[in-house]
């Protein structure tokens, strides 16, 4: 997967603080402060790619953080480079797993390759998490 960096700007929301992307309408985030409301950013980029790939959305490409116009609306408390993954090429592998677990998979998931692959990026971002 590449790497890729998107502006992201922190807002003063009440008693927090919101975090929205110019170049994707609609990818927003929050936290209780600045640095938490940066680390959530990161979680919503990586959840709107994600989707935005499944849907086979062209995305803009990022653009240059001193280049986007401050909004006099806007009261910015900072703004951040968001690091994503940007999701690949899906690739076709042979696992072999227990049966009763393939059964209980099938018994929630519509989609066994979705459902793995969702529990395979938890299992890694609780490792980054823990890092």
């Amino acid at each position: 997967m590449a790497i890729i960096y998107y502006p992201a700007i922190i807002e003063h929301a009440g008693k927090g603080y919101s975090v929205f992307f110019p170049d994707l309408p609609g990818c927003t985030s929050a936290g209780a402060s600045v640095q938490e409301a940066a680390r959530n950013a990161e979680e919503a980029l990586a959840g709107h790619l994600l989707v935005s790939a499944e849907h086979g959305d062209t995305l803009p490409p990022p653009s240059d953080l001193g280049a986007i116009p401050v909004d006099p609306e806007v009261e910015e408390a900072a703004r951040v480079l968001v690091r994503a993954e940007m999701p690949g090429k899906s690739v076709r592998i042979n696992i072999t797993l227990d049966e009763g677990l393939v059964a209980a998979i099938d018994r929630i998931a519509p989609n066994r390759s979705r459902f793995l692959a969702d529990a395979a990026r938890m299992v890694l971002l609780s490792h980054q998490a823990s890092a």
